[in-house]
């Protein structure tokens, strides 16, 4: 018989769901779109992983990009510093923050912060994100 309580950490066989999220506490990366046409980009995507600035042509590249970072990240650890943006130097038409909370079967949980406008949306997949940023760009 059930009595409707579950002791914490016996919801779930085994702990089914233990260690299928990692929190990446806020990794963050700066993206700098200087223009979009078409789905081209001219822009440039900054990480602290990276030693400079990477310059993107297409949202897939930038998404490609980020998860290859994401691979090399030890999530959960230490966070890595913040980054300052070096490629906006006033002629850049958006500078986006993209911050990846938590990656879970390589698809992404976050928040993107549109610097120029002061706004912040959360985004619960990468496609999310992509679909976001096109609807902004566009």
């Amino acid at each position: 018989m059930l009595s409707g309580r579950v002791p914490p950490g016996k919801m779930f066989p085994g702990n089914m769901l233990q260690g299928k999220m990692f929190p990446c506490n806020s990794r963050e990366a700066v993206v700098t779109i200087k223009s979009y046409e078409d789905g081209i980009i001219d822009g440039c995507l900054q990480h602290p992983r990276l030693e400079k600035k990477e310059e993107i042509r297409s949202l897939s590249q930038m998404i490609l990009l980020l998860d290859n970072l994401l691979d090399l990240e030890n999530c959960p650890g230490r966070p890595l510093p913040l980054v300052h943006s070096e490629c906006d130097n006033g002629e850049s038409m958006a500078v986006f923050r993209i911050q990846i909370l938590f990656r879970e079967n390589h698809t992404w949980q976050g928040r993107l912060i549109w610097q120029n406008e002061d706004q912040e949306v959360v985004f619960h997949s990468a496609m999310e994100l992509l679909q976001m940023l096109d609807e902004i760009l566009a």
